[in-house]
């Protein structure tokens, strides 16, 4: 009897606890891909694979509060995750893209922008598990990863729709790189989707968008995601306007 008390008691964990886990280490496939993918030339397939990484990055949080199964090792893994997919892939996809033949000032760039992601990330991280925290706030303090991954692929969305990918010089696609590194570490807020609301009203009409979105996302990728960079550029300029109005989450 007293060896069965002292043995450790046996804790099984149900596979669909493990759901949010493996949906960000496939959002870390997916990243890691797109680099292959762009080195090897597939530009567009990369392209596809980042935006995959950035939707996979939208569901596994919320699955893990939806399922009660956040873990510091989940948590851990996601930034990790980010940093992959919205820091090193959407600089080393351009870098191959159109900024091999800028010999170091391209690299530079690449450089400048893959550590301001993981200075977001870190500051992010350090705010959220601070007791001082603006969580309740519909801002966050500068670009976030996933979103800055996204205005970083501008110019590529660009020679995608005009199918020349000599459109626009290396010399602009890598101020651009580093203009949005900035961004990201910048004290700009910018606005929170997750603390966004909407009356029941309104719902059947954002459903509609939504299904408009992915009509026009799929008949034309390429302009519809240049129009969705814009008008979130136009969101983050008009979040710094009116930066005084509203208290900031980090």
């Amino acid at each position: 009897m007293d060896d069965d008390r002292n043995q450790p008691q046996r804790t099984d964990l149900p596979v669909v606890m493990l759901l949010p886990n493996v949906v960000t280490i496939a959002a870390i496939c997916a990243g890691m891909s797109a680099i292959r993918f762009g080195f090897e030339g597939q530009f567009k397939a990369a392209v596809i694979l980042i935006l995959v990484a950035c939707i996979l990055d939208g569901l596994d949080g919320r699955l893990a509060r939806l399922l009660k199964s956040e873990s510091q090792i989940g948590a851990e893994l996601d930034s990790l995750a980010d940093f992959v997919n919205f820091g090193v892939t959407p600089a080393l996809v351009i870098y191959a893209w159109g900024l091999q033949g800028t010999n170091s000032a391209g690299w530079i760039a690449v450089l400048v922008f893959a550590i301001s992601c993981v200075m977001r990330l870190a500051r992010f991280n350090i705010d959220s598990k601070s007791e001082i925290s603006g969580a309740k706030s519909d801002r966050f303090v500068g670009v976030p990863a996933p979103a800055g991954a996204f205005l970083v692929l501008l110019p590529m969305f660009v020679s995608f729709f005009f199918n020349d990918p000599d459109l626009i010089a290396p010399g602009l696609i890598g101020a651009y790189m580093i203009c949005i590194g900035l961004l990201m570490i910048s004290r700009i807020p910018t606005f929170s989707f997750k603390k966004a609301r909407v009356s029941r009203k309104m719902a059947k009409f954002l459903l509609l968008g939504f299904a408009f979105l992915a009509a026009a996302l799929l008949t034309h990728t390429w302009a519809t995601l240049i129009v969705l960079d814009l008008i979130y550029a136009g969101g983050v300029l008009w979040a710094w306007l009116s930066r005084n109005k509203t208290p900031t989450a980090p």
